[in-house]
Formats: structure tokens, C-alpha cells, sequence
């Protein structure tokens, strides 16, 4: 029974990868495609290069706890091989979700989708008793926090944008000033991101304060350097100066939130694939588990190819839908996204990429005014969010049970 759990575990797993891919992928390359700073075939095969080099390079630091800390693996008086099923359904019911959701062309948390299928099965084999509670109001709260804190990251940095260089007399010259300090402020988030956010962040475990010195070192390194590629850039291309700049900027942070966001999400389809191969080879169940490389690759493949084959709806909806977007608001879009996931994560605060990207959105958009804002389409994506929790966990505990029947 357990050869064929795991076999069907793994197509489960690359089939919630797939829908983590096309689902997914709008949180990073949502924002150039809508402000035209790439076309959309590039942004797919961008999305799909560095979301799986992030997840093989770097997924494996976090894939290692298998429940999001949402069940108490104690308070479940089930057998290992009972388990086994209970993350197989986890995997279907949440790519189910996913997959509707992304088929709607509407972005969801593909980790609240997996968290919402966990809680069902919890409820099912360990009652009221077996859910981190405390655990379910934090995601509760991300609804909020996730939101409207990147989107006023956005807003204020376009407003500043908006301030010190679009409004100004001479454009140029304004561009040219400030484009160091841009560069320079992008390249501390990113490189502060990946020291204390990826497994390359071992090392400055019990030095913070290193790292973010390192990295403002590097980035004020590179904005010294930035004037003469301003000027440069500047002096060969046609068009808004302002706009040319930002577009360059906009490119790489895109480019981190996706190499980033497979560092990180591969974790929603390949950890109860691990905790499935974990009771597979030792017949036991433990909160923690090493994930193979071929179990990363397999995650990171399949991301890949869901971004490739769907991953252009949900882009539309983001990219277009919500508001109008140019470079310098797309760069604050991206720069709002990646500045408010670090900050919140070193605050212990909840947040959803995902969530975060929309808000970001939002918020550039408000800048323009209400009028600016499609909310039409925001309260219809609010709702996709608000749901994702009940339609993950309720089919979870119909399939666990079918499940149930038929192999034990």
C-alpha cells in the first residue's frame, strides 16, 4: 500500500507544483508585463528559469517543516499510514483550489490553500484539539497585514518617485541625482532578502547585524557606481529618462521575487511529499524531514512548466486588471512586494506573497486616486482569499476519507 501512496503522492506533488507555477508566477512578473518593461513570453520564461533555480538551489531550507506548524502531529491518534494519506488528499484538495482559482484567473496563497487542506485532515483524524489555533489567526491576519503594508511601502516610494523626479522641472537632471539612491536602496532590500531569508542565511544566523552591513556596504558600492551607467543608458536610449531607469530596476527586483518565490513555495507542494516519503522509509512521522534533491527538482520542474503552460492568466489579471501601470510604478509595485515580505518575516508578522503583490498594486494604483482602481476586481480577488481557507479544507477531509476506503 505505501509503494502505490507514494507514487500517486508524487504525481500529486507535481501536479500542485504545476498550479503553484501558473498560479504564482503573477507576484513577481505581474508588474513589468503590465507596465510593458518585458513582453509576456519573456516574463514566462524568466519566471520559469529562476523559479526553478530557486527552488533547487535554495528550496531546501524551507521544505523541512512538512505541516506549516498548523497541525500538532501529537494530538493525531492515527497511524503512519494514515498520515500518508491525509497529505496525499492535502496535495489534491489544495491543487484543486489552485487550479479553480487560476483557471478564474483570480491569485490566491498557494501556502493558505495547503495550510487550509492540512487543517482538514487535522480535523478529521485529531478534532478541534489537533489545529495550532494561534497558527490559523496569524494566516487570518495576513489578510490584512499582507496588503495594506506593501501597498503603502508602494505608495509612499512612488510618491517619492513622483516627488523628487516626475514633477520636477528638469527630469533629467533629477533622474540622474537620485537614480543612485534607488539602485542603491533596491540592492539592500535584495541582498538583505537573500542573507537573512534563504539557506545562504545559515551562516549569519547569530549575525544580523553582519549581514545588513555587508549588504548596505555592497549596495552603497553600487549606487556610487550607478551615475555613470545613468548617464550612459540615458545617452543611447530615446524616451522618458525616468522611465528608462526604472525599467532596468523594475527587471531585477521582478527577477528576485521569482527566484525567491521558488526558493520558498516549492516547499507547498514537495513538503507532504516528503512527509509521505519520510513514513515510506521509515514507517514513522516527524515534524521535520531532509527533502532529496530529486524531490526539489521535481517541484521546481513542474513550477516551470506551469508558469510556461498557464501562468499568463493570472499576469493578466495583476499586470492589467487592477490599475494602469508604467515603469516607475511597477517598480514601486516590486519594490513595496519584496520590502514589506522582509520586513514583516523579521518582525514575525504574517505575510503572503501573493497578497503582497496585490496590495502593492493597489496601493500604486491609489496614488492616481480612486478612480484609478478597478475594485471591482479587488473585492472579487479579496473574496478568492477569504474562501481559499474552507475550499481547501473541506474537500481535503471528502478525499481522506475516499482515500481511506479504498487502501485501508
Amino acid at each position: 500500500m505505501e509503494f502505490w501512496v507514494l507514487l500517486l503522492s508524487c504525481f500529486a506533488g507535481a501536479y500542485m507544483a504545476w498550479n503553484i507555477g501558473a498560479n504564482d508566477v503573477a507576484n513577481g512578473m505581474a508588474s513589468p508585463v503590465g507596465a510593458k518593461a518585458i513582453t509576456l513570453r519573456q516574463a514566462l520564461i524568466i519566471g520559469a528559469i529562476l523559479d526553478f533555480a530557486g527552488a533547487v538551489i535554495l528550496g531546501s531550507h524551507v521544505t523541512a517543516t512538512i505541516t506549516k506548524g498548523i497541525i500538532d502531529i501529537k494530538a493525531l491518534s492515527t497511524s503512519p499510514q494514515a498520515l500518508m494519506l491525509g497529505f496525499l488528499a492535502a496535495l489534491l484538495s489544495a491543487s484543486f483550489w489552485v487550479f479553480i482559482s487560476t483557471w478564474s484567473q483570480y491569485p490566491v496563497s498557494t501556502t493558505h490553500s495547503i495550510v487550509g487542506a492540512l487543517i482538514g485532515v487535522g480535523l478529521i483524524e485529531g478534532g478541534l484539539r489537533a489545529i495550532q489555533w494561534g497558527k490559523f489567526g496569524f494566516i487570518v491576519m495576513s489578510w490584512i497585514v499582507s496588503p495594506i503594508f506593501s501597498g503603502l511601502v508602494a505608495f509612499l516610494i512612488f510618491v517619492f518617485i513622483r516627488r523628487l523626479i516626475l514633477r520636477t522641472y528638469d527630469v533629467l537632471d533629477q533622474t540622474i541625482k537620485w537614480s543612485p539612491f534607488f539602485c542603491a536602496i533596491t540592492f539592500f532590500v535584495v541582498l538583505v532578502s537573500v542573507f537573512l531569508e534563504t539557506s545562504l542565511g545559515v551562516r549569519f544566523k547569530h549575525h544580523v547585524s553582519f549581514a545588513v552591513l555587508s549588504a548596505f556596504t555592497i549596495a552603497a558600492i553600487i549606487g556610487v557606481v550607478t551615475r555613470s551607467w545613468v548617464k550612459k543608458i540615458l545617452g543611447s536610449k530615446g524616451g522618458h529618462p525616468a522611465e528608462e531607469v526604472f525599467r532596468k530596476l523594475q527587471i531585477f527586483t521582478a527577477c528576485y521575487v521569482a527566484f525567491a518565490h521558488g526558493a520558498n513555495d516549492v516547499a507547498n507542494a514537495v513538503g507532504p511529499l516528503a512527509a509521505i516519503y519520510l513514513i515510506y522509509k521509515t514507517g514513522a512521522i516527524a515534524p521535520k524531514a531532509v527533502v532529496p534533491l530529486w524531490m526539489l527538482a521535481l517541484g521546481g520542474g513542474f513550477i516551470a512548466l506551469g508558469i510556461l503552460m498557464w501562468g499568463h492568466k493570472v499576469i493578466e489579471t495583476v499586470g492589467h486588471r487592477i490599475t494602469e501601470l508604467n515603469n516607475t510604478r511597477g517598480y514601486s509595485v516590486d519594490f513595496g512586494t519584496a520590502t514589506a515580505v522582509l520586513i514583516a518575516s523579521k518582525l514575525g508578522l504574517p505575510v503572503s506573497t501573493t497578497h503582497a503583490a496585490v496590495g502593492a498594486v493597489i496601493g500604486v494604483g491609489l496614488a492616481g486616486g480612486l478612480a484609478a482602481v478597478d475594485f471591482g476586481v479587488v473585492w472579487r480577488i479579496i473574496s478568492y482569499w477569504v474562501v481559499t481557507i474552507p475550499l481547501s479544507a473541506i474537500p481535503a477531509m471528502v478525499i481522506f476519507k475516499l482515500l481511506k476506503l479504498i487502501f485501508l
